[in-house]
């Protein structure tokens, strides 16, 4: 009997499913986006759609202070992720991050126009009016005035927020 005949070739050499390599890295995703969800403020945690004893997990990790514990808790976590479809969270996810990206580039659009506006730069008022036509015309030359007024007698800013707070809801109107 010659020994190769115990070993005869099925002629499958492919491994089945992913390699122990690729499950790890999937494992330590599932792990990071756990700990991402316990970091996430209460108010966004509520919208993200969790199994109920994910959710009691995240909640119970948030309570833990001590670091071995803590530690337990997020494996634990990335268990639990590892038996979920975690696209729906993914999804969540992205959509809260594009909303505050959103939300900062507002923002400093609105900080750049009260800036030239204050500056006494009248195309970007024009800019803005024809940007925003149901914005009170009148009442953003005169908290123009009134800022400009202020930053020259060395006064608080307080039309200047106004302006600011006005154009602020005018831009998030859209």
């Amino acid at each position: 009997m010659n020994r190769s005949d115990d070993f005869a070739d099925t002629g499958d050499t492919q491994p089945e499913g992913p390699s122990k390599s690729a499950r790890k890295r999937e494992a330590e995703a599932l792990q990071t986006l756990g700990e991402r969800l316990v970091g996430l403020p209460e108010a966004q945690l509520r919208q993200v759609p969790l199994p109920e004893d994910l959710a009691g997990a995240i909640a119970e990790c948030r309570r833990i202070s001590a670091h071995g514990g803590r530690y337990r808790q997020m494996q634990y976590i990335g268990k639990l992720m590892r038996r979920i479809d975690p696209q729906p969270i993914l999804d969540v996810l992205a959509r809260f991050d594009s909303t505050s990206a959103e939300s900062k580039r507002r923002q400093h659009q609105v900080e750049r126009w009260v800036e030239a506006m204050v500056a006494g730069d009248e195309t970007v008022l024009g800019e803005y009016l024809t940007a925003y036509p149901q914005a009170d015309r009148q009442q953003i030359r005169q908290l123009i005035r009134n800022a400009q007024r202020e930053l020259s007698t060395g006064k608080p800013p307080k039309s200047r927020r106004e302006l600011f707070r006005l154009l602020r809801a005018g831009a998030w109107q859209d």
